[in-house]
């Protein structure tokens, strides 16, 4: 089983687009859309979703009025100032550190789990995805990525299928870290401008720490040819295997609209070039 992540230091560099089509392109595997506080792999796949289950993490405090004394201590030392007067708990100001609960001398506060978000398992036309979506302003999204990594990861040994291919989270925090851990390769996407190159640098590097070895692919480099050759020095001069590069095509714009991927939307040149970038990662295994 192969693992194959896709990520960029920065949004909107065509990531998806590219995990997409890896996932038209490549037989006998299953996706993980690892983005859960942005998803939209999903708007290119149209799952069908099979299985839904919650995703519980953190907790909250909840207070007892039956037992509360309304002694005030828990109101006196809660540094978040999340306990009102009328003893109920602010969910929001709340930061589920458990002192309250604690240091109650009647026993009345209780730390209740929050449900914040969802994962699913679902059929696509490609194959099985495993995805998520995580609540609005809810945290430990990198929680939620393992764990859509860890399922698809047993579904593809369930189903002795060949392939992981897995959507990243952009950037470098701690769900990126939880979308390469362990994957065979990492696909950084740039585009060619200074600000590509400086955040597709911070990623790589953040690979590099992990000891996952990088490959790099330049989208829309023809629009920035300059910048495209400053990047492929910056790959020659820092040992990144340069992947290959896509050029701007207005048919992955129209492809996006009908829901489809560019490899099938049209045969042209951008599929080529993506096929390419496939069949050099696949060269990679052998």
């Amino acid at each position: 089983m192969k693992q194959i992540v896709v990520i960029s230091g920065k949004g909107g560099t065509g990531k998806t687009i590219l995990t997409a089509s890896f996932a038209a392109l490549a037989k006998n595997k299953v996706m993980a859309d690892c983005d859960v506080d942005a998803a939209d792999l999903h708007l290119l796949l149209a799952p069908d979703v099979k299985e839904r289950h919650p995703f519980k993490s953190g907790k909250t405090a909840v207070i007892n009025n039956d037992i509360c004394t309304a002694c005030g201590k828990c109101r006196e030392l809660c540094r978040f100032e999340a306990i009102s007067k009328d003893y109920i708990v602010d969910p929001i100001a709340c930061e589920g550190c458990a002192f309250c609960s604690y240091i109650c001398p009647g026993s009345a506060i209780k730390m209740e789990e929050n449900t914040t978000g969802e994962w699913f398992v679902s059929d696509t036309r490609f194959g099985l995805m495993v995805h998520a979506k995580l609540g609005i302003a809810e945290e430990n999204s990198g929680k939620l990525v393992s764990l859509v990594r860890n399922k698809a990861r047993e579904i593809a040994e369930e189903k002795g299928l060949d392939w992981v291919i897995i959507d990243g989270s952009p950037g470098i925090g701690c769900p990126v870290i939880a979308s390469i851990s362990g994957a065979d390769y990492a696909l950084v996407v740039t585009e060619p401008t200074m600000s590509g190159l400086h955040d597709a640098d911070r990623v790589i590097q953040v690979s590099k720490h992990f000891k996952v070895p990088v490959k790099l692919v330049i989208n829309k480099y023809d629009l920035n040819l300059d910048m495209s050759l400053q990047i492929e020095r910056y790959c020659s001069e820092n040992d990144v295997e340069l992947s290959g590069k896509i050029g701007f095509d207005k048919n992955v714009v129209k492809a996006m609209v009908e829901g489809k991927t560019v490899i099938e939307y049209t045969d042209g040149k951008t599929t080529d070039q993506i096929k390419k970038i496939w069949e050099k990662l696949n060269r990679a295994f052998v």
